[in-house]
């Protein structure tokens, strides 16, 4: 069983922080072409531009995902840097808190908007590529590419500050479960990874802030930690890889047994 990527052409959005970057390094450092695409330039600038023109296996490309010409463009510049695509990490997601019994706090459809209807485009417009690559070499047992989507725990658990976010992670699920049986007929899978409190440098500047959350979070989760980025990503190349050949349509959860525990009795991060 192989867990390789090396070789393939991956894109990863939200690349510029978080775990979206710690995917693009590790999928970087695993041997794979990888195009970082954020809103960020300066931090994909920063983060990407000296190593791009040192190794031709990293770039970036800056530009707003939720609209279709910066989807076009950006599937336009990965062709044009590495002829191909065969990985595609929705990881771009946003969440907002807001109060569920007011209805001038409408942030139910930004959430959709950006954590759903981005990542549907995006995959709809790179899979027919996928298949357009197939058809063309010919072979009718390669597997076309892949698709990982970043999800939540927040569509399974309940918080009610949380309702658009929570709302757009479960649609993202089912999204995923969907687009799953519609593609594979054309040899691509698509799966997510859903995952409670990651250490990524936002989640420490709030607890720095926050001195008590920290001990929520453990007392919450099983395993008594907080997740490391990297574990994430190993989720996540393993569903890019061969190894997972035969895994589509499922939600992988990184949450160290939280979601096996009370709901209720959870911080929402």
């Amino acid at each position: 069983m192989s867990f390789s990527i090396s070789g393939k052409t991956a894109i990863v959005t939200g690349a510029a922080n978080g775990v979206g970057l710690a995917i693009a390094r590790q999928f970087v450092d695993h041997g794979a072409n990888v195009m970082f695409a954020d809103r960020d330039e300066a931090r994909l600038e920063d983060e990407v531009g000296k190593a791009s023109e040192q190794d031709g296996s990293a770039r970036y490309y800056a530009g707003d995902l939720r609209e279709r010409l910066t989807q076009a463009n950006l599937l336009s510049a990965t062709i044009d840097a590495f002829d191909r695509v065969d990985i595609l990490v929705n990881a771009s997601r946003q969440m907002m808190v807001s109060d569920p019994l007011d209805p001038d706090e409408d942030n139910v459809a930004p959430m959709l908007e950006q954590n759903l209807m981005t990542a549907l485009r995006l995959s709809q417009l790179v899979a027919k590529r996928m298949i357009k690559q197939v058809v063309a070499e010919g072979d009718d047992e390669v597997p076309a590419g892949a698709i990982v989507n970043l999800s939540s725990i927040a569509a399974r658990q309940t918080h009610a500050q949380l309702l658009g976010y929570s709302v757009a992670s479960a649609a993202l699920d089912q999204m995923t479960r969907s687009m799953a049986v519609a593609l594979a007929e054309h040899r691509i899978r698509v799966n997510a990874v859903a995952f409670g409190s990651v250490m990524s440098a936002s989640l420490k500047d709030v607890l720095k802030d926050n001195k008590s959350l920290r001990g929520e979070i453990l007392d919450c989760t099983p395993m008594s930690r907080i997740a490391k980025s990297s574990e994430v990503a190993d989720a996540v190349q393993y569903l890019a890889s061969a190894g997972s050949g035969f895994v589509t349509g499922q939600i992988i959860t990184i949450d160290g047994g939280r979601t096996l525990l009370d709901p209720v009795t959870e911080p929402a991060h």
